[in-house]
């Protein structure tokens, strides 16, 4: 959940039906469709062979715009100027050199916890705070962008979008819910490929598209000056993290770049060949104290100006609030919405501000389950740890999905109400009634002390001594922040190699809370 100055759930302005934005989408829109229609071959800048293509390069930089907006808007871009500068410094010279030299090429740090890269087509490149952690040295940095470039370079990304499929229940949902995604009182909805910008973060490479991105990578560090072992060595700690990464919010690079380990072999080759044929490789920069430099100090794992999850709840200190979801559910934190998600089923919980808040709350709640396409079953006023509430249930026939039951209570805290509530088919509503009961009735606000109390964690740079090992390091600086096995592949080591004396590391410092 985002920060106060920026975000929906902190007052921020509902999109207007009428405003400029919505008629760049339908253009967006139509000429998409056009290019469908009028699909036709072109040359590949990488292989130089012909392919067909259902957009042009004007096309695809219009979609990364349109897409880039939205999801710095979603996901939060991470507030640190001279991190951001560091990125976009080591991305452009790599763009540089690559064979689409001449795309409008970005690169931002996005503000999530979770391990992964991503390419929007039109030269879009996204990595995590999440993944910094886990990158080692400004070799690796260079690898993880360079194949992100070479997914756009080979227009993979753009194959990919022409691939991609349908809507899906948590799509549905943003459309329902998301600002100037969904209709507003007979204003029509944004279900085109502009709204759909959040589905580019899924976008899923076959395995020769990736083998293609990893040599592409390899080939555009060293034609910058970097050891292309970098990209053979993020793939090889990206590997080691199956288990252990946090899979709330951006999908992490397992679920977007499959078998990562399986492809260090394969760059391996290409990387030799690289070396062989170069000037001087004992030149080619790694700069590990440089990186970790520019890194000391970055978050780790939630920030508390966005909500935090510790355990099964979800704490905001800057809005004063806190509540529960389903033990062991999924949580996605959002820039304009919380949701949790039951693993493995089409069962959501969500969280947001009410765009209408100038009425009772039953006005509100049916102004907002009207629009969102909804029709009470039976509401009443109610009231939820002291708090003034109007809890109903809704249903919406959804097609391809049937009845969709829907149990919300809107929840007045301060000048806020929050939209609080649970989304399943008929069927599946039965089986977690329960539990949505309980976490509609665990909202409460935060006491001042309590928000005060809640820190981030912070990467720090630590000098290993005499007698170090990761189970020690973890439990001197909290090893319930960070186990020992992740902090081992954090720093690039298999989880049962244990670091020397004298290895500089990162460890993850806890936020330490006063006491009350």
């Amino acid at each position: 959940m985002p920060r106060p100055q920026r975000i929906a759930l902190h007052h921020r302005a509902a999109t207007c039906p009428g405003c400029p934005g919505r008629s760049h989408r339908a253009r967006l829109l139509a000429a998409l469709l056009l290019a469908t229609v009028a699909a036709g071959c072109a040359t590949n800048p990488v292989t130089g062979s012909r392919e067909l293509v259902f957009m042009s390069e004007s096309q695809e930089a219009e979609l990364g715009r349109e897409a880039d907006a939205q999801i710095r808007s979603e996901m939060g871009v991470y507030e640190d100027a001279a991190l951001q500068e560091y990125v976009a410094a080591v991305g452009n010279r790599l763009a540089a050199v690559s064979h689409r030299p001449d795309l409008p090429w970005q690169f931002t740090v996005i503000d999530s916890p979770v391990v992964n890269a991503f390419a929007v087509p039109g030269g879009y490149i996204y990595l995590t705070r999440g993944l910094l952690a886990y990158l080692n040295d400004e070799a690796e940095l260079a690898g993880v962008i360079g194949h992100e470039i070479g997914h756009v370079t080979a227009r993979h990304s753009v194959q990919a979008y022409s691939r991609a499929a349908g809507a899906q229940m948590g799509l549905l949902l943003g459309q329902i819910f998301v600002p100037g995604m969904r209709p507003r009182y007979g204003a029509p909805g944004l279900g085109d490929a502009a709204g759909q910008g959040l589905g580019l973060l899924f976008l899923k490479f076959g395995r020769d598209d990736e083998r293609q991105a990893d040599r592409l990578g390899a080939e555009y560090a060293i034609a910058s000056g970097w050891d292309p072992h970098g990209v053979g060595d993020m793939l090889r700690t990206l590997g080691r993290i199956a288990d252990t990464t946090d899979r709330r919010g951006t999908p992490n690079w397992l679920a977007t770049h499959p078998e990562p380990a399986d492809r260090v072999a394969g760059v391996a080759g290409s990387v030799e060949t690289l070396l062989a044929e170069a000037a001087d490789p004992s030149a080619l920069r790694v700069n590990r104290a440089g990186y970790l430099g520019r890194i000391e100090g970055i978050v780790h794992g939630d920030n508390p100006e966005q909500g935090v999850v510790r355990g099964g709840e979800f704490l905001h200190p800057a809005l004063r609030f806190a509540l529960e979801f389903p033990p062991g559910w999924e949580v996605h934190n959002g820039a304009e919405m919380v949701v949790a998600r039951e693993p493995g089923q089409d069962r959501y919980m969500l969280l947001q501000l009410a765009q209408e808040t100038g009425y009772d709350l039953q006005r509100t709640a049916e102004r907002e389950m009207t629009a969102a396409g909804f029709v009470e079953v039976q509401g009443t006023p109610s009231e939820v740890n002291g708090l003034s509430a109007y809890i109903g249930t809704y249903t919406q026939d959804v097609r391809g999905v049937g009845p969709m039951i829907a149990r919300v209570a809107f929840i007045r805290s301060g000048s806020s109400v929050y939209l609080f509530g649970a989304f399943a088919d008929s069927d599946g509503y039965r089986l977690i009634e329960r539990d949505v009961q309980a976490s509609i009735h665990s909202f409460r606000q935060l006491s001042r002390d309590e928000a005060d109390r809640i820190r981030p964690n912070r990467v720090a740079v630590y000098r290993v001594g005499d007698g170090d090992t990761w189970q020690s390091i973890a439990q001197r600086v909290g090893a319930e922040t960070v186990p020992a096995a992740t902090l081992a592949i954090m720093n690039g080591f298999p989880a049962n190699e244990q670091p020397l004396p004298g290895d500089v590391i990162k460890v993850v410092q806890p936020g330490r809370e006063p006491a009350p």
